[in-house]
């Protein structure tokens, strides 16, 4: 399927009228391979992400946390932006990705940009092939790449904006009037597409086939995740499927760490560098990205001061292994216990999960991608980028 047709299909494909829900994981015992040791020298605080992430930057020659401002500053995106202010006073999701943008972009959105761009500097140009020595370079990081490092960026800020269509069948008087959520929708469709467009756009500037195939070939992983996740998805008193930790993991790198993976393969190609050092910029991306989300899905169970009215996801890595630790007659037993009303209590639920095995065992899966990011680092050459892409490793797979 081509780019084009892909972008045309992709609002069918996350569902207008529907999105991602929450899914019910349900045990199938699936044994974790050994961590072994852990090479993490850092802390995970907020104070230390934000110091890892700023002197990244500075490696790369400009902050990346504006990445795609040119984008999202247009007289388009702008014109949705005031639409966007009709929808202050609703529950709709888009308001928190927005929010998301401006405030946490330093945190999450941009980090995917920022880890194309150091990778791109750690491996520096091909010493193989002298075919792109006349590419503009700036800090050691061809301006092609850069402008893959914000194509990477607005693909994953569109999908974010994609993901927050709201399920209309299942809304409640608290979320807002019909006809605000109607409008965020159709906000969300368009504003996404834009985005898509203009990484579209600006894949095809790159001019290098086999890079729009590797994005192309990332996007339709996103899809396909995002599609799995809707087509099992249930509302909170169900469970459906049978599904454990190596069909998360499956689901998991299409939907978080394929266009990591990727992006960082394609910024190699970009440079003209040979197929083995293309895998090792990949398996980094991919084993970076999957340790991101473990520590993200973490993040509920772990903080000393947890709010008993936050919610978490029933897909999450802590969840699915608690499960399978339990089996599924236990799980469902739990559930049923944290019910209230027909609605589930999840502080209840948290602190039911927290006594189990699942959050240790979570920390562990963590540790081996990072364990295994770092092992993929290992063929690049030592480097103050290459020792920011381990000090982003470290800072996300570190707890304590």
């Amino acid at each position: 399927m081509s780019l084009r047709r892909l972008l045309l299909r992709l609002p069918r494909y996350l569902g207008v009228s529907g999105s991602p829900r929450r899914l019910w994981w349900s045990p199938f015992l699936d044994t974790i391979s050994s961590v072994g040791s852990w090479r993490g020298q850092s802390s995970r605080s907020p104070a230390h992400w934000n110091q890892v992430v700023s002197e990244a930057e500075k490696i790369v020659g400009y902050p990346t946390s504006f990445m795609s401002l040119r984008c999202l500053l247009s007289d388009e995106l702008s014109n949705i932006a005031m639409q966007v202010r009709k929808l202050v006073g609703t529950q709709h999701p888009l308001l928190t990705t927005a929010r998301g943008l401006v405030h946490e972009s330093r945190h999450n959105l941009q980090l995917r940009g920022l880890v194309v761009l150091l990778i791109s500097k750690a491996a520096g140009p091909s010493s193989m092939n002298a075919s792109c020595q006349n590419y503009d370079m700036v800090s050691g990081i061809y301006s092609c790449q850069r402008s893959l490092a914000e194509i990477t960026e607005l693909i994953h800020t569109a999908l974010l904006v994609h993901r927050g269509i709201v399920n209309l069948s299942e809304l409640q008087s608290s979320d807002g009037p019909l006809k605000d959520m109607q409008f965020g929708n159709k906000i969300a469709i368009l504003s996404g597409d834009f985005l898509l467009a203009n990484a579209c756009n600006g894949l095809a500037l790159l001019q290098n086939t086999k890079v729009v195939e590797l994005l192309a070939s990332a996007l339709m992983d996103l899809v396909q995740g995002v599609y799995h996740e809707n087509s099992t998805s249930a509302k909170e008193n169900h469970i459906t499927e049978d599904i454990g930790i190596s069909t998360w993991k499956e689901q998991t790198f299409l939907s978080h760490g394929a266009l990591l993976a990727k992006s960082c393969q394609a910024a190699m190609e970009l440079a003209k560098h040979d197929a083995d050092v293309q895998d090792m910029a990949f398996q980094y991306g991919k084993h970076m990205a999957m340790s991101h989300k473990i520590n993200s899905d973490l993040q509920p169970f772990i903080k000393e001061k947890t709010s008993d009215s936050i919610t978490f996801n029933l897909n999450s890595a802590p969840v699915v292994l608690h499960q399978e630790f339990l089996g599924r007659d236990l799980w469902i037993k739990q559930i049923r216990e944290a019910q209230e009303k027909e609605r589930l209590d999840y502080a209840k639920l948290r602190e039911t999960i927290k006594a189990g095995k699942g959050v240790t065992s979570a920390i562990d899966l963590c540790r081996y991608h990072g364990n295994k990011a770092l092992e993929a680092l290992e063929s690049f050459p030592p480097s103050e980028a290459r020792s920011a892409l381990e000090n982003i490793v470290f800072a996300v797979t570190r707890f304590s």
